[in-house]
């Protein structure tokens, strides 16, 4: 385990797969990610090496740039060992079963990673900032998944019309000025909106509401 000769002055992350190193065709997201200004504190290639990592380090989001049905379980492994710690999963195109397990695993949000490193640094400032963070298209694919089991009436607090609004947003990936803009609000009573309906499902942070609603139904 190590990091890059380089250190950034934004959010602290460590970087989990073969991305870490740079030694696949895709290309070093380590590299990518201190050359952006993020702070690298360390990189892994496999579970074991990446939650001792993780619980030494305690960065401010993990990175895990594993393919297929290997993420879900590294995303587990994570959440388990330390679940304050947000993790942001890369995947290269349309793996929805992939998404859709390592969300279920307590991913706080999926990046399909082309290899520029400005998106990839902006979806790490943006995960480190409590936002949930998902690609254009694969919030859509998610809602529409978990939403065919629906909820019980009753089984949740209720939401107003506008929070409900809002939440959907959240979901989407949408920030509290896109919203303002979509919605033709403020800002601030955007994040008012968030804020209750954090307090009313007793959560804590963007990630860990988006999780809930996905899980529920309710977007």
């Amino acid at each position: 385990m190590g990091g890059p000769e380089r250190i950034g002055s934004g959010p602290a992350a460590v970087v989990v797969g073969p991305g870490a190193g740079g030694g696949d065709g895709r290309g070093a997201d380590a590299a990518l990610l201190v050359a952006a200004g993020i702070d690298v504190v360390g990189t892994a290639v496999d579970v074991d090496e990446a939650v001792t990592l993780i619980v030494a380090r305690r960065p401010q989001v993990a990175v895990v740039d594993v393919a297929g049905p290997d993420a879900a379980p590294l995303v587990d492994a994570i959440v388990s060992a330390a679940p304050e710690i947000p993790v942001l999963v890369l995947v290269t195109g349309e793996d929805h079963g992939g998404v859709l397990a390592a969300v279920r695993a307590g991913a706080a949000g999926v990046l399909v990673h082309d290899g520029a490193g400005a998106a990839l640094a902006a979806a790490v400032r943006r995960t480190a900032a409590g936002e949930a963070v998902f690609s254009p298209g694969l919030a859509e694919v998610i809602l529409e998944e978990y939403g065919r089991a629906g909820v019980q009436a009753g089984t949740t607090p209720r939401l107003t019309e506008r929070e409900a609004d809002v939440l959907r947003l959240v979901v989407a990936g949408l920030t509290a000025r896109q919203i303002a803009v979509r919605l033709v609000l403020s800002p601030r009573t955007v994040e008012n909106h968030i804020q209750r309906t954090l307090r009313k499902f007793r959560l804590h942070g963007r990630a860990a509401l988006v999780r809930y609603a996905i899980e529920h139904g309710l977007a």
